[in-house]
């Protein structure tokens, strides 16, 4: 989210605003980060709602604010068709992994315990299924020998950033061609 802002008000991503950031904990960090870069923020917590009614209130808020492309950032938690459906092709998720492999938590333990020699990380869109959406843009880190989930962690985060900025980018400037599951850059 930081590293978003950040390219939005130096223009890095063109024609863009930050409307607000929202999160579902009232004492998020995000939510002091965001502040503190001058972002609107908005705590809209589950009060033991159904996730349908919880996302209901969300896409209420976004749509009042005219957002054309909603941006998860550490939201860990699976969204609901009515939401997908009010953002088709507009919400963004980046994971921790090379998708379509080590899908949901702890996605650097499961490249460390497969074993694998490449991870890296996915800047996708989000469908109804769990880090299933068409793949934007992925990047590539080498698993050493030595690595923990920590280690591998420290090293893909630097290209998580990059790279949802990046998508970011090719969205807001119109780089972005959708082909079912094929995601088409044009420049």
């Amino acid at each position: 989210m930081v590293a978003i802002t950040a390219a939005v008000q130096s223009a890095t991503i063109p024609d863009s605003k930050v409307a607000v950031v929202i999160s579902d904990k009232s004492k998020a960090v995000g939510l002091k980060k965001a502040e503190s870069l001058g972002i609107e923020t908005l705590a809209v917590t589950r009060k033991k709602r159904s996730r349908e009614a919880h996302d209901a209130e969300i896409i209420e808020e976004l749509k009042k604010r005219g957002v054309e492309l909603v941006c998860l950032a550490g939201y860990m938690r699976l969204l609901s068709s009515d939401f997908v459906r009010a953002f088709p092709n507009r919400i963004l998720n980046i994971h921790p992994s090379l998708l379509p492999s080590f899908k949901g938590l702890d996605a650097h333990q499961q490249a460390i315990d497969y074993g694998v020699k490449i991870s890296g990380c996915t800047v996708h869109f989000v469908d109804e299924h769990l880090d299933h959406g068409a793949i934007i843009l992925q990047k590539a880190v080498e698993v050493k020998d030595d690595d923990t989930a920590d280690t591998i962690s420290k090293r893909i985060i630097k290209y998580e950033h990059e790279s949802y900025v990046e998508a970011v980018r090719r969205i807001a400037a119109g780089e972005i061609e959708i082909d079912g599951r094929r995601v088409i850059t044009r420049y």
